[in-house]
């Protein structure tokens, strides 16, 4: 294999291991604030808070993968 296969490769597991986890966590956070707003309802305001906050952060990470991958596909700082 070359090494812009490998690059290309590498972008995309970057980018598709990057979004199963971020799904996978939003989606598992999602529902324990469901669970936890069923536990006790009074608390549901701060709890939402909490979640997108969270959420944010998550999906904050995700798109620092992204542009990791962007910065390997389009300026290679491996190349020639």
């Amino acid at each position: 294999m070359s090494n812009v296969a490998l690059v290309a490769l590498a972008c995309g597991l970057i980018i598709g291991l990057g979004a199963l986890g971020a799904c996978i966590g939003i989606g598992m956070m999602g529902g324990k604030y469901l669970e936890s707003a069923a536990r006790q309802p009074e608390l549901m305001n701060a709890l939402q808070t909490k979640m997108f906050l969270l959420a944010g952060l998550i999906d904050a990470a995700f798109l620092i993968g992204v542009g990791i991958a962007m910065l390997f596909a389009f300026a290679n700082p491996f190349g020639n």
